[in-house]
């Protein structure tokens, strides 16, 4: 995965979930498992599925990654006043407001980059245990951000070439809707982002929804 830090030794990420309301909690139902790709020998041509599921909305369709490295800027919480009130000032002399939904902060699925901008609540404090590791209370870093929706009406300017309303259409329909390939729901329209503990990426990462 393109600009994703891994722990020395380490090549391989696995995400392992729950697919329940769990997840949203940042319990144990989500488990991070750091690999070297090289000791991967007998790969699942048809991963197992849980016997029962109790949010289907927690579980992704079957659908094809292509990372790719995009270059954005941070949400106004990262900023000083001073800077966030100048490019405030700047983007009210502009339509669409460019800064906030053309630059900063890549809207969709991601790994790594800027946490996500804070609509529905305010970000947590600095030095809050929400940002601490539940184990250790180790500092913790964006790892993985997870939402309905790569792009919406304000954020089209992140749509990828491919998928614009010029582009061809894939053979076939892989997907549903294009706009969200994964078919996955957090919470009514939200957006989870996971932050992995810096000091043992090994332990249960933090979650926070907005």
């Amino acid at each position: 995965m393109p600009g994703l830090a891994f722990p020395p030794g380490t090549d391989l990420l696995q995400v392992l979930w729950v697919p329940s309301d769990q997840v949203v909690s940042g319990s144990d139902a989500v488990q991070l498992r750091w690999r070297r790709s090289s000791e991967v020998r007998d790969l699942l041509l048809a991963p197992p599925e849980p016997a029962y599921v109790p949010a289907a909305y927690c579980v992704p369709v079957p659908c094809v990654l292509h990372p790719e490295p995009v270059r954005e800027f941070p949400s106004r919480h990262h900023l000083d006043e001073d800077l966030a009130a100048r490019l405030t000032a700047w983007d009210k002399q502009r339509a669409k407001a460019p800064y906030w939904h053309d630059l900063s902060v890549a809207p969709g699925w991601k790994a790594g980059g800027w946490p996500a901008h804070f609509t529905f609540r305010g970000p947590p404090e600095p030095d809050s245990d929400e940002l601490r590791c539940g184990e250790c209370g180790s500092p913790v870093d964006a790892l993985l951000t997870m939402t309905g929706s790569e792009w919406d009406a304000s954020t089209t300017s992140w749509i990828p070439v491919e998928c614009g309303d010029e582009a061809e259409k894939p053979v076939g329909l892989p997907y549903r809707n294009p706009r969200d390939p994964t078919q996955v729901e957090i919470g009514r329209g939200c957006t989870l982002q996971m932050y992995h503990c810096v000091g043992t990426p090994s332990h249960p990462p933090r979650f926070v929804m907005q």
